[in-house]
């Protein structure tokens, strides 16, 4: 539709999920205070890299900020006296290192807002609530029955993506959602099929998919209407957390997190799978599974979002999805996905590092062989058990579903080619990524072997039998060539080299 904003030319979509890593290479002191220049870099190409200067008091900025996630960051400490000193400086630049270690790997933290424009101030620098509301307006001026009852502020991961809640005056007492999000680099669709399919989503229906009110799409943007849902999430449910608030003090470190019973595990479980076979079987790629994008209603299980990978947005887990060549479908990526959500609705928060090959004691033993089988690091490098296998494991084989709504979900034939040369076009886009890093790790790996201690000291060790033999070589030529000159001068030869012994006398070679 015409309200939504034109991209301006040459504009860039960048995945916000690829890491930034960041190292201080050097500090700089001027007349009252320290500098540090920091190379940031985006991926793995050292190509793709940047120069920032940075002094404490941003660090300190940040980390004021960051507080609302409930996490201890290794933020070294201030100093009124002294701060100038050459040995400080050095102490607080490890420190710092250390800091930006800990909020660039961690999965939360390394992919908000707050951490992403200190790193890149020029790709996020844009004021992206002030662009939704702008948009949002221009809708709501084409659409007048719609009005804004109050922003939804940082509610969820994403940043190029806003909630508002809202109202339709023709219906007074209920709450929906609208959301706006900017398009995303796996946009492979073109913009007459993404529309065509977007309005495909308004006329959906399945027990365990959350109905769409309203979707509509421009050339860089997408807005979405849902209701709301005033229990939250599933991982709201989980953390015991109130849906409204951020998503960083919500889920960084919830207090009162708690893992769900064995039967609302296996009925859970098994309506995600349900949902997740009927998309595939569709031809439709969703790959945007996680506890968030999951809400209960009459202890049924709905997906949200199911528009995301149309969008081209790049998955929540994806960060950990380019370290597996081996899950590079999009439905090993719902299955991968499925793993994460299991582990959390088994133990209340989500696996410390993933692969998992140990895990916390629960009585439910047949929940962590369906972990073992997607999480544990064999499953990861040799791949994970389909959507239909994982049905036929016997936490979900007997579990009973109760529905009665019409499952309808039409899609052209024409529409479902252009998903399929979308599917394939993003799961290329991720395979290329995940070489990349695999070449990236290897070339590390031996440039780490090359360079460690051992290997040193192999090599000093090597140097010196190559020395000493070259040394033994060049005697042992040196007695052949003087040899050779006394016998052709007729004078006696030298004394030869003690690592030459003389040959004893013969009776041909006794003296006259």
């Amino acid at each position: 539709m015409a309200f939504l904003e034109k991209p301006s030319p040459g504009r860039v979509l960048l995945d916000d999920t690829m890491a930034l890593t960041a190292l201080i290479e050097a500090s700089q002191s001027l007349h009252s205070h320290t500098e540090y220049i920091i190379r940031v870099q985006r991926g793995v190409s050292t190509e793709n890299s940047w120069q920032i200067i940075r002094r404490y008091s941003d660090f300190d900025m940040l980390n004021t900020s960051l507080l609302i996630s409930g996490i201890s960051l290794p933020l070294p400490p201030k100093k009124l006296l002294g701060n100038m000193d050459r040995e400080f400086i050095a102490e607080r630049q490890r420190g710092l290192q250390a800091y930006l270690d800990f909020i660039t790997q961690h999965h939360i933290l390394s992919t908000c807002e707050l951490v992403k424009k200190f790193l890149d101030t020029n790709n996020y620098s844009a004021n992206y609530t002030e662009i939704a509301l702008q948009q949002v307006s221009m809708f709501f001026r084409s659409d007048p029955k719609w009005e804004v009852l109050e922003p939804l502020k940082d509610i969820g991961w994403r940043i190029r993506k806003k909630y508002f809640l809202i109202k339709n005056k023709e219906q007074a007492k209920e709450r929906q959602v609208l959301s706006w999000v900017d398009l995303g680099p796996d946009k492979f669709l073109s913009d007459k099929d993404l529309q065509s399919t977007m309005k495909l989503l308004t006329s959906l229906s399945n027990p365990y998919i959350y109905p769409v009110t309203f979707a509509c799409t421009s050339e860089s943007s997408c807005l979405v209407i849902r209701m709301f849902n005033e229990k939250g999430t599933l991982r709201d449910h989980i953390c015991k957390v109130k849906p409204k608030e951020a998503f960083m003090k919500k889920y960084c470190n919830p207090k009162k997190s708690q893992g769900l019973e064995l039967q609302q595990i296996r009925t859970y479980g098994r309506q995600v799978l349900e949902v997740l076979k009927f998309l595939h079987d569709k031809g439709f790629h969703y790959g945007h599974l996680h506890a968030s994008n999951i809400v209960i209603e009459d202890n049924t299980c709905k997906l949200l979002d199911i528009e995301n990978s149309l969008l081209g947005l790049p998955a929540f887990y994806r960060p950990y999805i380019t370290q597996f060549r081996k899950i590079n479908t999009t439905e090993s990526i719902d299955v991968y996905s499925f793993g994460h959500l299991l582990y959390e609705m088994t133990y209340g928060r989500p696996p410390d590092a993933v692969p998992v090959d140990q895990y916390p004691p629960v009585p439910y033993t047949s929940v962590v062989s369906v972990l073992q089988s997607i999480l544990s690091t064999d499953a990861c490098k040799t791949g994970m058990p389909t959507v239909s296998q994982l049905m036929q494991t016997s936490l979900f084989s007997d579990v009973l579903l109760f529905h009665s709504e019409k499952l309808q979900f039409k899609i052209p034939t024409k529409l479902r080619d252009a998903l399929k040369t979308s599917k394939e076009s993003l799961e290329k886009r991720l395979q290329e990524e995940q070489k990349t890093i695999q070449q990236h790790r290897r070339l590390t790996r031996a440039q780490s072997h090359h360079g460690s201690e051992e290997e040193k000291k192999k090599r000093k060790i090597l140097a010196r039998k190559k020395s000493r033999q070259s040394a033994y070589d060049n005697e042992e030529d040196l007695s052949v060539k003087c040899n050779n000159n006394s016998a052709g001068s007729g004078t006696s030869s030298p004394p030869t080299s003690p690592s030459s012994p003389t040959p004893p006398l013969t009776a041909e070679h006794e003296p006259f």
